[in-house]
């Protein structure tokens, strides 16, 4: 049977989200971004679009582009909510549903067509999505993942789009190699150079060749190129909580010692939640003396996945909650409260620089393994000690 996967996508979200307590938003450039001149913006309106502002892009140069501009500091808590309602509308109409973002769902209804027509039946459901949470949403449905991601992006200019298979080739070969995930700008511009910027002449290419080019991904493009996509849609469960326990060989009071640690475990758990896209909004602490008594103490926080951020609120909270001078056995972190974005770091607060920093560490970590680079001051943490338990929790 062929299969019918849909992707669907909140236009602008975070645009959209604030235009809905706001109808004086409606209609002008609009920045979602850093709260000053020295942040990136998140997200803007297609009447900032025109300007050439794009998402990423420092506040600063947004701001060359289109002076008129209103930048507004996003509110995570607000997206958080409406990205629940709206997952909460797919998931009560629709078989099997992922959640790919806090803005983009992937639904998998094969065999729809012999009841419903699979097109009429996402039509509706997109309705159903913009008529209960007040959200618009594009989608395409075809025959696997890639493509409807792909059918999405020009959904937005010409309107929702239905692929069928025998008309996957065509739809994909005039468009540019940037359309194709996983083609970044190093991946394009590499391409670009010999000539390859269409996606019929990348699928033309022999796939080893492209695999020497660009290494171990390259037979996924190629496949991506091809319209070949066997990746199922994998229901969707939000994960609760993030967390890790580090035990002590011999009990401990040594503070800078502890603190180095903890510094350590934020580093390896903020690294997973960016890599995962999680965003946490509560931080806990938990210590438990020698004598097995134990603690613990949390804070909320905006949302964010950056070290710097963590590890002030975990290092207070330890002094906070250690008050006893007593030796400690162990030490834990939690990160709950979470919340899926495709900003890597606290998109809201960080400057460009940070920016580039966070990215350029976590290739590296990628790479090489978590502890490649690490904060001198998290250098006592051994990311492989046997004592250490990562633990993780959903629904």
């Amino acid at each position: 049977m062929e299969r019918a996967i849909v992707h669907m996508d909140l236009d602008t979200f975070f645009v959209s989200c604030e235009r809905l307590g706001n109808s004086k938003l409606e209609g002008i450039p609009l920045i979602i971004g850093g709260g000053d001149r020295g942040g990136v913006v998140a997200s803007c309106s297609y009447e900032a679009r025109t300007f050439g502002v794009r998402s990423a892009m420092p506040i600063k140069m947004a701001l060359r582009l289109c002076p008129q501009a209103k930048v507004m500091k996003g509110d995570m808590e607000l997206y958080s909510k409406l990205s629940h309602d709206v997952t909460e509308v797919i998931q009560l109409k629709a078989p099997i549903v992922e959640k790919a973002s806090i803005d983009e769902f992937y639904l998998d209804i094969t065999g729809m067509d012999k009841f419903y027509g699979g097109y009429k039946w996402t039509n509706e459901l997109a309705q159903s999505v913009t008529n209960e949470t007040g959200l618009p949403i594009s989608f395409a449905l075809s025959v696997n993942k890639t493509v409807s991601k792909i059918g999405t992006g020009e959904a937005k200019q010409k309107g929702n789009l239905e692929i069928p298979e025998n008309k996957v080739r065509s739809f994909l070969n005039p468009l540019s190699i940037q359309k194709i995930p996983m083609v970044g700008d190093v991946t394009f511009q590499l391409l670009s150079r010999i000539g390859i910027r269409t996606i019929q002449t990348l699928s033309e290419m022999p796939a080893e060749v492209l695999q020497r080019m660009i290494g171990k991904n390259g037979i996924d493009i190629w496949k991506k190129a091809n319209g070949i996509d066997h990746n199922p849609v994998e229901p969707y469960t939000e994960r609760k909580s993030i967390s890790t326990e580090h035990t002590f060989t011999q009990d401990t009071i040594d503070i800078p010692k502890l603190k180095s640690i903890l510094i350590g475990m934020v580093e390896k758990l903020a690294f997973q939640l960016r890599s995962e896209e999680w965003l946490t909004s509560t931080v806990v602490i938990k210590i438990r003396y020698s004598n097995f008594d134990t603690e613990t103490e949390q804070c909320k926080i905006p949302y964010t996945s950056a070290d710097h951020m963590l590890i002030k609120s975990v290092t207070d909270l330890f002094d906070k909650v250690y008050q006893r001078r007593m030796r400690l056995r162990l030490i834990g972190i939690r990160f709950s409260g979470l919340v899926r974005g495709t900003y890597q770091i606290n998109l809201f607060e960080d400057t460009e620089e940070m920016l580039s920093l966070y990215q350029a560490m976590d290739k590296m970590k990628s790479r090489y393994g978590f502890d490649a680079v690490m904060r001198c001051a998290g250098a006592s943490f051994k990311p492989n000690n046997k004592s250490e338990i990562l633990k993780r929790s959903s629904k």
